[in-house]
């Protein structure tokens, strides 16, 4: 990899019709992938379920593969173990892959969205000795994954698989302390194993974009002159073991935005770095239920109510703002759509789950508030 540590990741491009993903649009994105290469820029990132069902791999091939020298771009691509579950899914699915993406090889081949369950999957049906065939055979540059799960886990899993070669991990500065994402101990964890970082959500979806008006001023105070989503992804990319940082743009005035601070980029000072300590902590303090997702709770709960998820959600909303109670709403009903999980309507008010929260919730009455925000 080279210096210039912007990724584009290819996961939420500029559609002809917003109420389709699929729709994606050529032109545009076009208009964007030159002026990305014209700054200097190179590594684009993909993956089957983006845009839905591989759109986000040809959108590349379309608008990078089929436009420019192989030489003026990198690609990586990932092997998704929620597609792919059986070992004779592997050739076709790579396959299809290269030429949806037009290109003879991937620069960078990951493993998609790694926790513990898919560890364990992926090496039961032999992937780990496919795409080190692979490698053999050049259709892959380098290997690593992409991972959602604790910090213990990926220790684990980097002891069992030295051969990764980086990692990448959502990592933001809201996120770092997360006790559920946990991204400074997973950092940590890639530290000590000597692995490279590449960083996913930076901008934590978008949400740091729009960060609460308290926050928003306190950036603004300390340069005005840069967007609030510059602060969270110079964060990222200031950090000594990251090599990349990805960011989905959706439009032109994203683009430019990233290229204006990461062409030449800066690394934080001490005093940023404090202003964003100081930016972090006002998100912290808005968060309306103080649960660190233990999942005590859920362990005796007779209608199976996934509390943890659903306080998550609640406090999406007090960080971030009402305009966040739509996809609220809708992540709750897919969750509580899923077969044995109840809804937070369905407490019986047993208190069970009070006696088992480490941080003395008052998690009935809170139950009542995810109701009314969420089932309303």
């Amino acid at each position: 990899m080279n210096t210039r540590k912007l990724g584009f990741g290819l996961m939420r491009l500029p559609l002809t019709d917003p109420a389709d993903t699929a729709k994606i649009d050529f032109e545009r994105v076009c208009r964007m992938v030159d002026r990305y290469l014209e700054a200097g820029f190179h590594y684009f990132d993909t993956a089957v379920p983006y845009h839905g069902n591989g759109n986000s791999e040809i959108a590349f091939r379309e608008c990078v593969a089929k436009r420019f020298p192989r030489d003026a771009y990198t690609i990586t691509d990932k092997l998704s173990f929620f597609i792919v579950s059986k070992a004779e899914e592997l050739e076709d699915f790579f396959a299809g892959q290269l030429e949806r993406c037009g290109v003879e090889y991937f620069d960078y081949y990951l493993f998609h969205a790694m926790n513990r369950e898919r560890l364990e999957l992926a090496e039961r049906i032999g992937a780990f000795d496919f795409v080190e065939g692979k490698r053999a055979e050049g259709k892959i540059r380098h290997v690593g994954f992409s991972f959602h799960d604790t910090a213990a886990v990926l220790e684990e899993f980097l002891m069992r698989h030295p051969e990764m070669e980086y990692v990448q991990l959502q990592l933001n500065y809201a996120d770092w302390d997360d006790p559920e994402v946990q991204s400074g101990k997973c950092y940590e964890v890639c530290r000590k194993f000597k692995k490279p970082v590449i960083v996913m959500e930076p901008v934590k979806g978008g949400l740091l974009a729009n960060v609460p008006k308290e926050a928003k001023e306190l950036l603004k105070r300390a340069d005005p002159e840069r967007s609030v989503a510059s602060w969270a992804i110079r964060y990222a990319a200031s950090l000594e073991n990251v090599v990349m940082v990805l960011s989905g743009m959706s439009n032109e005035e994203q683009l430019a935005d990233n290229i204006s601070y990461m062409q030449d980029f800066r690394a934080l000072s001490d005093s940023e770095r404090e202003v964003i300590k100081r930016a972090a902590a006002i998100i912290k303090e808005k968060e309306r239920i103080a649960c660190t997702a233990c999942r005590y709770c859920v362990d005796d709960c007779p209608k199976k109510i996934a509390i943890p998820d659903y306080f998550k959600l609640m406090n999406k909303i007090s960080k971030f703002g009402d305009a966040q109670i739509p996809a609220a709403k809708s992540a709750y009903a897919q969750q509580a759509e899923s077969v044995g999980i109840g809804k937070a309507s369905d407490c019986i008010k047993c208190g069970k789950c009070e006696a088992h929260c480490p941080q003395h919730l008052p998690i009935r009455r809170y139950l009542e508030d995810v109701a009314e925000v969420l089932e309303g």
